[in-house]
């Protein structure tokens, strides 16, 4: 084990001067750091009008197998690449506008230094505002050994990353995070870019200001928040929180416990294993596969359920309601789909065991359809104002797990299943959230081959 030592890196008359403790052997460090000589070059890509100075530092620390590597910087963008190597190799590049005062200076006074931790490597990059004060660009590029946790916070700038075997924490104020692969858990935190990873062999958190967030897929939970972007995620395999402020939430495979809640936009699930909890604040809701507990909830839009075989409790304020139920279910319990302004559809094979409960409250303008195969009694009520409520009720095959349907201004429809056609609209429906997926996982450049769709129940 290295005893521990501090190494700071300052830039001075254009060179790089490396400070040691004297008790320190300069060989415990294999430093190989330059400055150019400042040069007027072409406009940069933040100041497109003017010219500017740039300066470059480079260096090289030894690390221990399996180290956790820290980067703190207080500004710049940050890429980190892997390597077959127990040392992190460092480059800096700075730039700044050459017709501010003290632009030389300004690029003299960031430095980097180096600090054996406990729990590893620290590199701080930072800039003294005693020395001069202006505007001044970073990169700072890194290249660590694969099998190293990662740990990186800039003050305001774009997070790159490649493959990471070990835990990776990556952090800014305001710029884009894209990760490769991580092979443990991911903490990745912006205050409001976009957010896209390969694939998370442990849990995952993600949150983002205002940006979207695509991820791959997740081996373990994930807790995923933007305040305004969209959610798409292929898979999660433990229990999934996913929260946005007004976006879309696309995931095709769920494995575990689903909340999904959005202020405003559409809610897409391929199949959902566990218990779902969904809500949005106008947008459809579509899930193609429901075999836990469902609840799902909109104010403004639609709800679609291609394959329900468990209690599904399901409303919306100014939408419809389809339901195709499978037969046998997977578990029983109360099924409840209500609607305050639109029709509900289901579907329903003809051995399905089910006890019938459904209303429809102004059944002046709106009826009870109900498919010939299903021995059901229908009743009208008419009140003492002209007012007519409409119910059906029955037991199916001898009656089981109830199912109530209820709507205020809309029709009830019993139609009698046909099996080779709700199979295709299985595949169907998969079949296209799969391809949208992966379009938009393409276009985060995370994306990865999928499976196909099963071939349903």
């Amino acid at each position: 084990m290295r005893s521990p030592a501090t190494l700071r890196l300052v830039v001075h008359a254009g060179k790089i001067r490396c400070v040691l403790p004297a008790a320190l052997a300069i060989s415990t460090l294999a430093l190989a750091s330059a400055a150019s000589a400042h040069r007027r070059l072409a406009p940069s890509p933040a100041q497109n009008s003017t010219p500017h100075l740039s300066s470059d530092l480079t260096g090289s620390v030894p690390v221990r197998p399996g180290e956790r590597i820290r980067l703190s910087t207080e500004l710049g963008s940050i890429v980190v690449h892997t390597q077959d190597a127990d040392r992190v190799d460092y480059k800096v590049h700075l730039e700044t506008d050459a017709t501010q005062k003290d632009a030389e200076k300004l690029l003299k006074s960031f430095s980097i230094s180096s600090h054996e931790t406990p729990d590893g490597l620290l590199l701080k990059a930072e800039s003294d505002p005693h020395r001069s004060s202006g505007r001044l660009w970073a990169t700072l590029e890194l290249d660590i050994p694969k099998n190293s946790g990662l740990d990186v916070s800039t003050g305001g700038g774009n997070i790159d990353t490649s493959e990471i075997d070990g835990r990776v924490s990556l952090t800014t104020a305001g710029g884009t995070i894209t990760t490769g692969n991580i092979g443990g858990s991911a903490h990745l935190d912006t205050g409001g870019g976009n957010i896209s990873a390969k694939s998370v062999a442990g849990d995952l958190f993600a949150t983002t200001g205002g940006g979207h967030i695509t991820i791959d897929t997740v081996q373990g939970n994930a807790t995923l928040h933007t305040s305004g972007g969209h959610i798409r995620v292929n898979s999660i395999q433990g229990v999934a929180h996913l929260d946005t402020g007004g976006g879309n939430i696309t995931l095709e495979h769920s494995g575990g416990e689903l909340s999904a809640e959005t202020g405003g936009g559409e809610i897409e699930v391929g199949e959902a294993a566990g218990l779902v909890r969904a809500r949005t604040g106008g947008g459809g809701i579509r899930v193609v596969r429901v075999i836990g507990p469902t609840n799902l909830e909109t104010s403004g839009g639609s709800i679609y359920l291609t394959q329900v075989d468990s209690p599904v409790k399901a409303s919306t304020t100014a939408g419809g309601i389809t339901a195709w139920f499978v037969s046998p279910p997977k578990s029983s319990g109360t099924c409840d789909l209500t609607s305050t302004a639109g029709d509900i559809v289901v579907h329903m094979p003809r051995n399905l065991a089910v006890t019938i409960d459904a209303e429809v409250e102004l059944g002046n303008a709106h009826r009870v359809i109900v498919d010939p195969a299903f021995p059901l009694h229908v009743s009208y009520d008419d009140s003492s104002n002209g007012a007519r409520t409409v119910r059906a009720e029955g037991s199916l095959n001898g009656g089981g797990p109830l199912v109530r349907l209820r709507t205020v201004d809309g029709n009830i429809r019993f139609e009698l299943s046909d099996v080779s056609k709700q199979l295709e609209i299985y595949k169907q429906q998969m079949e296209q959230l799969q391809q949208q997926l992966q379009a938009q996982l393409r276009k985060a450049g995370v994306w990865q081959p999928v499976t196909g769709a099963e071939d349903g129940p």
